[in-house]
């Protein structure tokens, strides 16, 4: 009897444990999206600089996993172009690995639903303000 009163909490912990960890694993980070202008474009890192009016400047990483959309591959990002949008989740060593870089329609929102019903194309780009977040 003693073994069964030491083997059920046991076995609870076990498989509490296991499930925390399986959910852990399943869990993924918020998708990240930043909006801006291409301040400037490092070839061989494969990374670009960002300057989003209301986040800074961010530093992307392209992969070969990285979706292009209106966009000629990484090879058509210049430095100066307006209107770029990139969607990430994750930041190694302080760069934002780009699941999805893309031309977008120029407006300021980031992120979630545009509940107000209207055009999306509002205007380009401003570049006040932000820090340079490298």
């Amino acid at each position: 009897m003693k073994r069964f009163a030491v083997l059920i909490p046991l076995t609870a912990m076990l498989v509490t444990g296991l499930t925390a960890v399986a959910g852990a694993q399943t869990t993924k980070p918020p998708l990240r999206e930043f909006e801006g202008t291409v301040v400037s474009v490092n070839r061989d890192a494969r990374t670009f600089r960002l300057h989003d009016s209301e986040r800074g400047t961010k530093r992307i990483k392209v992969t070969s996993r990285t979706r292009f959309e209106r966009v000629a591959g990484f090879s058509g990002l210049k430095a100066g172009q307006r209107n770029i949008e990139v969607k990430t989740r994750r930041r190694v060593n302080g760069v934002w690995r780009a699941i999805e870089v893309e031309r977008s329609g120029g407006g300021g929102e980031h992120g979630g639903d545009d509940e107000r019903g209207g055009d999306d194309r509002r205007g380009g780009d401003d570049d006040r303000g932000g820090s340079d977040d490298d």
